[in-house]
Parts: C-alpha cells; sequence; structure tokens
C-alpha cells in the first residue's frame, strides 16, 4: 500500500481531524511528506480540511475506481490483497488471465472503469461504460477454489445476491446459473473461465459486470437490463459495494468448504429459475420443461412433460416471465 493510500484509509478510520504529527509519527515519515500526499488526494477530487493545531479531516470521497480507495475500504482476509486496477482495459477477465500467467497471486482483483469488450456468455458482449458501473474479475487459483470447482459461479452468484438485498433491500434473484435479477430485468452477469490441464486445474477467473448508477440502457437491451440506481431511485458509491461483494464472497467460500449442502439450499431460495417453465436446448433439440432443483454440482434440473429429468450443465435457457420471455 503505498503512503498516499496509508494516509487515506487512516482518515477514514477517524471522523475527526488528525494532525500532521499523528500521521507523521503513525507512518514514519516527515510532516512534509504528509502535506505532499495531502495535496495529491486533493488534486485527485478528494475533499480534506486542514484546521491550523487540529490537522486534516476527510470531507469527501470521489466515486471513482482507483488502487487508493479500493486499498482503503477493503476488509477481506485473503480475497484482493493484490489489486490490479486500469482506467479503461479490453476486459478483466482477459486482464486476469495475462496476469496469472506471469505469477499473479492467488485471491487477485482486476478491476476497470471502463471495458472496451467486455465480455458476457456465449460470445455477447457486455456494455461496460466509465463512471457508472463495476465491471472486476477475481483469479483463483487451487488454495481457494471450493473442492467442486463447478459451483464457483454459484457461489459468486449468491455473494453478489446476498449483497444487492442486504444494501439496497431489494428483492434480487438469480437466474441459473450467473445472472443477477431485480424483477424481470437483469442488473448483473457473471463469467467464469477456467484454465486447466490433464488432472489438474491451473487457475479459474470470474467476472463480475453490475450496473450500478446506469440512467439508461440501449434500445437493444433496455427490455433485458437495468441497474441499481434505476430500481432503488438513487445513486450509489460503487466501491461501497465491491467492499461487501468480496466479503461475502470470500465468506460464501469458507462456507462453502464447511456446509455445501446450506450453502446449496440457500441458492435454490434465491433462485427465479425453479418451480418456472423454462426452455433450453438438449442434445440440438430444442425443449421446454419445469425446472425442478439444482443438483450438487450446480446443474438445473429440468422435468420434462414425460416426465423425464434432464440435468443441464449449460447452454441458453430461458425463463417464463424473465426477460420478456
Amino acid at each position: 500500500m503505498s503512503t498516499k493510500e496509508q494516509i487515506l484509509e487512516y482518515l477514514k478510520k477517524h471522523e475527526g481531524y488528525v494532525s500532521g504529527e499523528e500521521l507523521s509519527e503513525h507512518l514514519n515519515i516527515s510532516r512534509t511528506a504528509v502535506w505532499k500526499n495531502i495535496n495529491n488526494l486533493r488534486n485527485s477530487d478528494y475533499k480534506i480540511d486542514s484546521i491550523t493545531n487540529r490537522g486534516y479531516k476527510l470531507v469527501y470521497c470521489p466515486d471513482k475506481i482507483t488502487s487508493e480507495i479500493i486499498s482503503s475500504v477493503l476488509d477481506t482476509k485473503f480475497l484482493a490483497k493484490k489489486v490490479y486496477c486500469y482506467d479503461s482495459i479490453d476486459s478483466t477477465n482477459e486482464e486476469a488471465k495475462r496476469q496469472a500467467l506471469h505469477g499473479a497471486p492467488d485471491g487477485s482483483l482486476f478491476i476497470a472503469e471502463k471495458q472496451l469488450g467486455g465480455k458476457g456468455r456465449l460470445g455477447r458482449t457486455w456494455e461496460s461504460p466509465s463512471g457508472c458501473g463495476l465491471w472486476f474479475s477475481v483469479l483463483l487459483r487451487k488454495n481457494m477454489l471450493p473442492p467442486q470447482v463447478t459451483s464457483i459461479t454459484l457461489l459468486a452468484g449468491l455473494a453478489v445476491c446476498r449483497t444487492i438485498c442486504k444494501m439496497m433491500n431489494c428483492d434480487a434473484m438469480i437466474k441459473w446459473p450467473n445472472d443477477i435479477v431485480i424483477g424481470s430485468k437483469k442488473v448483473c452477469g457473471i463469467l467464469t473461465e477456467m484454465v486447466a490441464e490433464i488432472g489438474r486445474i491451473e487457475y479459474v477467473v470470474v467476472g463480475i459486470g453490475i450496473n450500478v448508477n446506469n440512467e439508461s440502457f440501449s434500445e437493444e437491451i433496455s427490455v433485458k437490463a437495468t441497474s441499481l440506481l434505476i430500481e432503488c431511485g438513487h445513486s450509489f458509491v460503487r466501491t461501497d459495494i465491491l467492499k461487501e461483494i468480496l466479503k461475502e464472497f470470500e465468506l460464501v467460500l469458507n462456507q462453502y468448504s464447511e456446509n455445501p449442502k446450506l450453502l446449496l439450499e440457500e441458492y435454490k431460495n434465491s433462485c427465479v429459475s425453479l418451480n418456472k417453465t423454462v426452455g433450453f436446448t438438449h442434445m440440438d433439440k430444442k425443449m421446454t420443461g419445469k425446472a425442478v432443483d439444482i443438483s450438487s454440482n450446480g446443474e438445473l434440473v429440468v422435468k420434462c412433460d414425460d416426465g423425464k429429468l434432464i440435468p443441464i450443465h449449460s447452454g441458453e435457457v430461458t425463463v417464463q416471465g424473465i426477460y420478456g420471455q
């Protein structure tokens, strides 16, 4: 953590004024270095009051995606201890895979203010404009992966769903396997990519895109997409949401290793796909049925009209009443 990040973190922990002497002693730097870093923060749009003989007080933090802000708010134990932050990038998932090859550590966070080539499932693009959403990826290596690796997408979805329900008091639900919806529209998508060799998983990248302060969407996706601002009627500080999601993700990873059945039941209770008529493709044939269960492997179990149960591993699944379908 840089000196500027440490000063920001220290000021955030104190509601009142903090003297330059206290900051100097705490960080083991000169008073001049404190002053220079305070000015650097002000130049980055932080509002910091200063009063002679009292010190400095943080008044306002900009809603920006920067390493300083992220490092100052996170309180996870192992996730995001290494943060890769970008103003603009092709895709945080792609960058996570590139950095994984260069030894990026387990739990690394890759986040961008804007994605130029954001990816959704099945090769779709994900609109990732600057200043309004959370576009990030988490790199997970062997030590942090659950025994049932296929469950990682479900766990990430559960972490996001918990966060939205708790912070926004919204009735967010999960559309199997990786969309978070509010009502009938999508507010978040999750894309999990795995790199493995025979008998060994090298790493998994979990990409999460959340529409936070988007005021509108292109005509093409407006029928399907929504944002937290649209649903709640006010804007949010994005790093506060990021902090809570990573905290919940870390928690569900631990909880899953201790009691996977309990987490699976929570997922089922939050899954809007269950007990609904769904459409899917099986053996190159378009079919419909009723989604009746989620297997321990994370499959959606569909009961067809003839009573046959079909476990769906992947692919496009439509749900009656969701996304205008």
